[in-house]
C-alpha cells in the first residue's frame, strides 16, 4: 500500500531566489601620467594607494546596476607617477530576497563578479603605458560589508543614546 502526499499548487509556492547577470560593462575610465617620461627614469620605490567604493541603483523592478569604482594612485614621494580610475558596472536581475539579503548580495556578490574585470582593465592600461604590471590583491567584499553594517549599527546606537540623554 502506498501513501500519497498532497502536492501544493504552483500558485501557493513562494518564488525562489533568482540571480542573473545581465551585462558587464566599463562605465568610466581615466588614466593620467602627469610626469611623462620622467616617470620612467625614477629609481625610487613608489607607493601605491588604492581606493574602492561601490554604488547601486535600482533600474526597474528586480533589475539593479552595481558600479565598482577603483582608483589607484602610484606616487614617488609627493610626485604622482600615474593615476588610473576605473568604474566597472554590471546589470543584475535579482528576485526573491528580503531587503537585508538584497543589500548583502548587491554589496558583496556583485562587486566580486565585477572586480576581476576592473583589475584587468587597469593591468591592460598599465601594460600599454609601459609601466610595470600591478597585481591588485583580491578584496574580501563580505568583510567590507560586515564592517560597514557594524559601523552603521554603532553610529545608530550612538545617535539613539544621544537622543535619550537630551
Amino acid at each position: 500500500m502506498t501513501e500519497e502526499t498532497p502536492v501544493a499548487a504552483a500558485s501557493e509556492e513562494k518564488p525562489g531566489v533568482q540571480f542573473a547577470l545581465q551585462r558587464i560593462y566599463l562605465k568610466d575610465f581615466s588614466f593620467e601620467s602627469p610626469q611623462g617620461v620622467k616617470a620612467f627614469t625614477s629609481q625610487a620605490k613608489p607607493k601605491v594607494n588604492q581606493e574602492l567604493n561601490t554604488k547601486t541603483a535600482k533600474i526597474e523592478d528586480n533589475l539593479y546596476e552595481v558600479a565598482l569604482r577603483l582608483t589607484v594612485t602610484v606616487a614617488d614621494g609627493e610626485e604622482t607617477l600615474y593615476l588610473v580610475e576605473v568604474e566597472q558596472a554590471g546589470l543584475f536581475a535579482i528576485t526573491g530576497l528580503e531587503d537585508q539579503q538584497l543589500a548583502q548580495v548587491l554589496n558583496t556578490a556583485c562587486p566580486n563578479i565585477l572586480f576581476p574585470y576592473a583589475r584587468e582593465a587597469i593591468d591592460n592600461t598599465l601594460t600599454k603605458a609601459t609601466f610595470p604590471p600591478l597585481l591588485l590583491p583580491p578584496i574580501n567584499f563580505d568583510a567590507l560589508f560586515a564592517s560597514a553594517v557594524q559601523q552603521a549599527q554603532a553610529k545608530a546606537d550612538e545617535q539613539n543614546s544621544d537622543a535619550t540623554e537630551h
